[in-house]
């Protein structure tokens, strides 16, 4: 099955929040929903900008339409310090107009695997139908103040200190705690006992939960 499918993707706005393998996951969503229809991918933080993407700075609708007409699928946004792209300047509203299907990555987590929110985080757009809020697995069984962005966050809202290890429980503290995803997808789960673990996490969620390995391209339905 479609990484797309197994998320039932579907035209708008999708954000994706959290840690552990967003990127990846919005070109692996750009890649598959491509011959359905347009794509646009963009941030509303900070991000890299991709080589396998037409990469538009600072367009105009004129410009973005010529894109999609041209490639179907294309990277747009700000021009940023150290080579990134921040947010467009379009509205997100005008790109859900312009392309099927808009992918935002809506957060930051500085390549950790579970990212902790202070209350302005994540930036997700008004006009998202989905938030996907993505956690590596490779934070299991590690103390949370090295899995963590913002351990003390974390801390904060799961009581757990920061030589504690991320587990399920832990973990399910905060999704529950801060109620920003619609849908949870474990990346990195690439081991018999990190599965296991988020098979654990999907039990103690009244949420959809998909675990698997996005470099891999293997992923499961697990809630």
């Amino acid at each position: 099955m479609l990484f797309c499918d197994l998320l039932s993707t579907g035209r708008g706005v999708t954000a994706l929040i959290g840690g552990g393998g967003k990127t990846t996951a919005m070109y692996t969503l750009a890649r598959e929903l491509s011959p359905r229809g347009t794509v646009l991918c963009c941030t509303t933080t900070r991000i890299l900008p991709p080589d396998h993407l037409p990469v538009l700075l600072s367009p105009g609708e004129e410009a973005v339409s010529a894109a999609l007409a041209d490639h179907g699928c294309a990277c747009l946004g700000t021009p940023a310090e150290n080579g990134k792209l921040s947010a467009p300047e379009l509205p997100m509203a005008r790109l859900a107009a312009l392309a099927d299907y808009v992918l935002v990555e809506a957060d930051g987590s500085r390549g950790l695997p579970v990212k902790a929110h202070l209350p302005h985080e994540p930036v997700i757009p008004p006009e998202a139908r989905r938030t996907i809020l993505l956690a590596g697995a490779s934070a299991f069984f590690r103390p949370a103040g090295e899995a963590v962005h913002r351990p003390e966050q974390f801390c904060r809202l799961t009581g757990a200190a920061p030589t504690d290890p991320v587990r399920a429980e832990n973990l399910a503290s905060l999704i529950l705690g801060e109620g920003l995803g619609d849908t949870i997808f474990i990346n990195q789960a690439e081991s018999g006992e990190a599965l296991r673990e988020a098979r654990r996490l999907a039990a103690l969620l009244p949420l959809p939960l998909f675990a698997g390995a996005l470099q891999r391209g293997e992923w499961t339905c697990l809630s």
